[in-house]
């Protein structure tokens, strides 16, 4: 009950987009659902579609992106606003931009709270207070991201490749 959990490939039954959002709280009011969903960058997709918060989204999600899955998940999980957050590369489908937008959200909202963020890719990593570094599920760097770009190894190397890609597909 003290932990949220998000996972890459995220879990939604087949109900609504409400139901799949609110199940973490026994009662959740409409507007507190809202919320979480704005807070996710998921509440524009939700508002688009022709049944809104009410769209069935059929066993796993499949009616709904990767994204989308991911940012409902992320809705639901702040929902239950559990002291520790984990979010095990939730944000791989969604766009650097959306990525962006929800991290500023998180660091806004769980001020005071845990929240462990496991990604591949370092932009979801930048801003974050502390970063461990596993390779082969050893600790091999430690640091803040400033730290970690100093010192040259892993991190820095991985960090100027995925920007130089980053670059690359901006052209």
């Amino acid at each position: 009950s003290q932990i949220g959990m998000v996972l890459q490939e995220p879990f939604l039954y087949s109900g609504s987009i409400k139901e799949n959002v609110g199940i973490t709280k026994e009662s959740s009011a409409f507007d507190d659902i809202r919320e979480a969903c704005e807070i996710a960058c998921v509440d524009s997709a939700i508002d688009s579609f022709t049944d809104g918060y009410e769209t069935i989204v059929g066993e796993r999600g499949v009616t709904l992106s990767g994204g989308q899955k991911q940012r409902s998940s992320i809705a639901r999980a702040l929902l239950k606003n559990a002291p520790v957050l984990i979010m095990d590369d939730s944000l791989s489908a969604v766009d650097t931009d959306t990525e962006e937008q929800i991290l500023e959200n998180l660091i806004r909202l769980r001020k005071g709270k845990t929240t462990i963020i496991i990604a591949h890719r370092v932009s979801t990593l930048q801003k974050a207070d502390h970063i461990a570094v596993l390779t082969e599920g050893e600790l091999t760097e430690y640091g803040t991201h400033d730290e970690l770009i100093r010192e040259g190894g892993f991190y820095a190397k991985i960090y100027e490749k995925q920007q130089l890609e980053q670059e690359l597909n901006e052209m």
